[in-house]
Formats: C-alpha cells, structure tokens, sequence
C-alpha cells in the first residue's frame, strides 16, 4: 500500500476555510457539474476525472479528519488505500462542528450565507439557545435556513437524488434544513446503510446523487477518545462498510467519501469552566457555542471589557475576538445582516489542546466527553475527499 500523504499542518496549526476552493462546501456542486446539472460550477475539478459518470454516492463520515486517517489506518486498510490513491484534503467550514458542517455541504454554501452557524446558537431577540441537534419545527427549518439545497438543485434538473440516514434523523430541523429535496430512506446501521445507498444508486437508468450520513466514529472518539478500543472498532466498521460500497459500485458510478471536521482528545486538566473564574462572568448575558469555541453574548457596552477579561484569563491557550473581527477575518464566510447576531458578540476560539466548559448550561455528558471539535486547528479543520470510479 502506498503512504499515505503528510498531513498540509501540524495538528495544532490554525487552519483557514477554504471556501469556494477547496472546502466542503465545494463537494456538491462540483459532484451535481459532474452530472450536468445545468449552472453547476465544479470548483474542486472533478469533471474531468469522472468523465463518463452518471451516478455519484457522496458518503460523509462524521468525525474523520485528514490527521485520524493514520490513526485508523491499522484498523481500516481500505480507508488507508482510498486515503492513499485517492485522497486529498478539503477543509471544513467554521465552527468545525456536524450541524454547521452538515448544512454547508447540503447547501453549497459557507456557513455565513446558510446561517447555521454552531452547535449552539442564540435565537436573536430572544434569551433561547437553539441546540441544532435537538431541533425540530422551531423556528422553522425553511425560514432559519432560508438556501436552496444542492439536492433540490439536482432533483429539479432531473436527477435522482437519496438521502440514507438513520431513522431518527428524518424529519428533523437539521435534515430539513441540510438534505431537502431527497427522498429519504432510513438506515439504522452501516450494514443497512451500504445496503441503501448501493440500492439506490443501481435504481433507474438516469443520473443519480445518494448522499449517505455515518455517524459512529465521531460518536466513539467523543464517549471514549480517538484511537480508544471502541474508536479502533468504530474504524473497523467504517472500513467494512467502505469496502461494500466500493466492491458495489456500479461502472458509471463514483463514490466521494467526505467528513464534517475532526477530533481531538481534550485532557481534563486542560478544561476551563467559566463558573470557577468569577471574572469570566462579568458582562456575560449568555453563553453558547460549544467547549472548543463559544458564543459570548454580551450586555450592552461590555464587548471591550469582555474581550479583555478573556483574553488575559485565555491567553495564548485561544483566540478571543468580537463578532465585527470575526466575521471581517473570513471565518464564515459573507455573513448577511439577519445571521450577523447568530454569532456571539465575542467568538473564543481555543487554539491548543482546550476546551471551555459552561457547568451552567452544559449537559453533565458534555463535560465528560474525551474528545472535541469546533474551532480552527487542522486536526479538526482538515478533513479528507476521497474519490473513487466504480
């Protein structure tokens, strides 16, 4: 097998959305160009690599980072040989977080124009803390997340387009707002999930997109940490349901493997709660966002002195800046005026293995948690395309 190719950065080096380049928000449109959906621009170059192709499976793997493919490698060799071959790197959105993520690659679009813009997010006007993974009618999908997905683009120019997930997972806010416009099947393992996605890209004659969501890696390295033994089995059933997919793959067929972000194991000693610094409070009216970058929001006139309070309490252990330096910096994207308050009056983006933690409103789950996500290092930014012809 050949090596696999070195990581661009250190895990720990900060790692900047390539939106419209090299993002995950590029891999849609360039799969729907890939299929001669009419206006499809195709920014990551796939056309002429999958010339010929008629039907395209684009399988997200939440919680694969580029920097965890080694890590897995012994336990997944077809992951390592897809990774080797056939792999290059794209980066997430931020925050680097699965509801953000998720709608990025769905719509196309940065994070700042779809406005599901963290795990955690303040309903503005109000004192609500919307979680995107608990959500389900309100607010309404259609209104909160206002952008036409890509498979609703591909739908209407003709194409058949699958969405195989588990059968919780349908209906939801998050799926209505990510993977509207497909016809949805329910898949409660990843036997069950290679068997629906194969099922539906061999169905009809015409073009094809399934999109097809695996959530078990990310769900071992948060309970048990990256490379613990369940991670290590989680690795061992992505690599088998990797292997059905592409063993199944029709000839005019490719499969895209993607990701939401990675993980980082986060040592408990390194965990900050704002309620044991009485000085982090000050000023604060609300917290969201999650342990690895949150969401201050603030009462009038505190921005500066909050700023300053957590960047001395911080300091080099995150990056601390207010909503107008964020969103001028390019975080997320162009950010329209009805998003702008989604994010925090001040973003706190830890920058090395850190997390901060809100006893307040965090679950107790939370705060046990091995390993996170969400802020802009390149072991949770860098996450892998893999593409492969049938």
């Amino acid at each position: 097998m050949p090596a696999l190719p070195a990581p661009p950065a250190g895990p720990f080096d900060q790692v900047r959305p390539r939106y419209g380049e090299r993002s995950l928000a590029d891999v849609l449109p360039s799969a729907l160009a890939v299929l001669d959906v009419p206006g499809a621009a195709d920014p990551l170059g796939l056309a002429g690599a999958l010339d010929g192709v008629r039907r395209i499976a684009v399988l997200l793997v939440d919680g694969l980072g580029w920097h965890q493919i080694p890590t897995a490698a012994p336990y997944a060799p077809a992951l390592a040989e897809l990774a080797a071959r056939h792999g290059r790197t794209l980066t997430s959105g931020f925050p680097s977080t699965t509801p953000t993520s998720l709608v990025s690659l769905g719509t196309g679009v940065a994070p700042g124009a779809h406005g599901v813009l963290g795990f955690r997010v303040n309903v503005p006007g109000t004192d609500r803390v919307l979680t995107h993974i608990n959500w389900t009618d309100d607010p309404d999908p259609l209104r909160w997340q206002p952008v036409p997905t890509q498979l609703e683009r591909a739908a209407a120019a003709g194409v058949a387009v699958t969405v195989v997930s588990r059968p919780e997972y349908a209906g939801s806010g998050l799926t209505v707002a990510a993977n509207r416009g497909g016809t949805y099947r329910a898949a409660a393992d990843p036997g069950s999930l290679a068997t629906g996605m194969l099922a539906a890209l061999g169905a009809g004659t015409g073009p094809a997109l399934v999109y097809g969501y695996h959530p078990d890696l990310d769900k071992q390295g948060h309970l048990a940490g990256v490379d613990s033994l369940p991670w290590r089995q989680a690795a061992v059933e992505l690599d088998l349901l990797l292997t059905r997919l592409v063993d199944g793959l029709p000839r005019d067929a490719a499969l895209l493997v993607t990701a939401d972000h990675g993980q980082l194991n986060i040592p408990y000693e390194n965990r900050l709660d704002v309620d044991a610094e009485p000085g982090l409070r000050a000023g604060v009216r609300l917290v969201a966002g999650e342990p690895r970058v949150r969401y201050l929001h603030v009462r009038p006139g505190a921005e500066p002195d909050v700023v300053a309070a957590w960047s001395a309490e911080l300091g080099g252990r995150a990056w601390v800046a207010g909503r107008a330096e964020a969103i001028a910096a390019g975080w997320f994207g162009p950010v329209p005026e009805p998003h702008r308050r989604r994010v925090g009056d001040v973003v706190v983006a830890c920058l090395g293995p850190y997390a901060v933690l809100d006893s307040r409103t965090d679950s107790p789950v939370e705060a046990r948690l091995v390993a996170y996500h969400g802020s802009c290092t390149a072991a949770e930014m860098t996450i892998p395309l893999l593409v492969r012809r049938g």
